[in-house]
């Protein structure tokens, strides 16, 4: 294949998930990158990191967490940051991200990602944390802003602006998920373009597309349907504005057929296309 595996392209890659990874394994299909969880493959050894290392090697891929709690007041795992140093050694991906939350408390680990208070304490929280874990993984590691469903009263700074002061602080590349903008955006009442032109360009390193459902008075970000409408428009705005970015379909519950993920990734590679066309 032709793929530069060091670097993700500016093209429409797939989330891989288990269900797949046979099928992909076996066909070899014309993705130009995947992006796997990182801790499912915290492991010493085992099919599961040998089919992955077999991918890495025709493909660029892209380490997610999900677990790293980087809101947390607690100091990091460190435990966990070995281990995704150890997964980040093996696999050389092209991109290692997290997301900007709190999952854990009194050592105990929630099943969800949760919110921080836009605040100024919560932000100088946030640099160290970031900080510290560039600086123990070696490298910069994108940072996911989150779908939220409740908004802290003493926040005091619009949640744009906490992350594009956490990426001029640390030197920390974004991953924007404009599905989560949009969410947002419907959930608490602000403008969603607002948010995108708020992103310091330079900084965005990747982008995730996702599907929501329409819960009891507001969405919810279920990963487990097609990209909406109102999301491919928004999208064709952020490319738009940033320019061609690496753009992820990520799909986590109700996994349908590769097929159905090929041709959601379709669809983003038909904006940024067209977005080069006008560019040039």
């Amino acid at each position: 294949m032709a793929h530069d595996s060091h670097r993700l392209p500016a093209a429409a890659g797939i989330g891989l998930r288990s269900p797949h990874v046979g099928e992909v394994l076996a066909q070899r299909p014309s993705v130009p990158f995947f992006e796997v969880h990182s801790e499912n493959y915290y492991l010493d050894g085992g099919p599961a990191l040998a089919a992955l290392a077999r991918i890495r090697a025709d493909y660029p891929l892209s380490l997610h967490g999900v677990g790293m709690s980087l809101g947390s007041s607690a100091p990091l795992d460190l435990a966990h940051v070995e281990k995704l140093t150890t997964l980040i050694a093996r696999m050389e991906p092209a991109l290692v991200s997290e997301h900007l939350c709190w999952s854990t408390a009194g050592g105990r680990h929630l099943n969800d990602l949760l919110p921080l208070p836009y605040t100024d304490e919560a932000l100088a929280l946030a640099c160290a944390r970031v900080s510290e874990l560039q600086e123990r993984v070696g490298r910069e590691v994108a940072i996911e802003n989150i779908s939220s469903y409740l908004a802290f009263a003493d926040s005091t700074i619009p949640e744009w602006e906490f992350i594009a002061a956490l990426a001029q602080r640390t030197g920390c590349k974004l991953l924007l998920d404009v599905n989560n903008v949009y969410v947002n955006a419907t959930n608490h009442g602000f403008d969603a373009d607002r948010y995108v032109a708020a992103v310091p360009v330079d900084a965005v390193s990747e982008i995730h597309l996702a599907g929501f459902e329409q819960g009891d008075g507001c969405l919810i970000d279920t990963h487990g349907a097609p990209v909406a409408a109102e999301v491919w428009a928004l999208y064709a705005r952020t490319i738009e504005r940033l320019g061609p970015r690496p753009t992820l379909i990520e799909w986590d519950t109700d996994i349908p057929a590769f097929g159905v993920l090929q041709g959601e990734a379709a669809t983003a590679e038909r904006i940024l296309r067209a977005r080069d066309v006008l560019a040039a």
